[in-house]
């Protein structure tokens, strides 16, 4: 989807936090695979880690297990 006007404050944003989880900032719903709703609200942090035992959500397992990532994408 390509937007080309102002972002309006209802708009998701997900930021990409150095070390750490996905930030899922603005109105959202996470939904599980069977379509139930697993979180909604306005702020949500979702596991890239990979250990988390709350997945989809991040439960600081990121920092135990020393994952680290500068959270910017592939660099070529």
């Amino acid at each position: 989807m390509v937007h080309d006007g102002p972002m309006s404050e209802s708009e998701v944003t997900i930021n990409v936090l150095a070390d750490g989880p996905l930030e899922v900032a603005g109105p959202s719903t996470i939904k599980g695979s069977d379509g139930s709703t697993l979180k909604a609200g306005d702020k949500a942090y979702l596991c890239r880690c990979g250990d988390s035992a709350n997945k989809p959500f991040c439960d600081g397992s990121h920092k135990r297990e020393g994952f680290s990532d500068p959270g910017l994408g592939k660099q070529d």
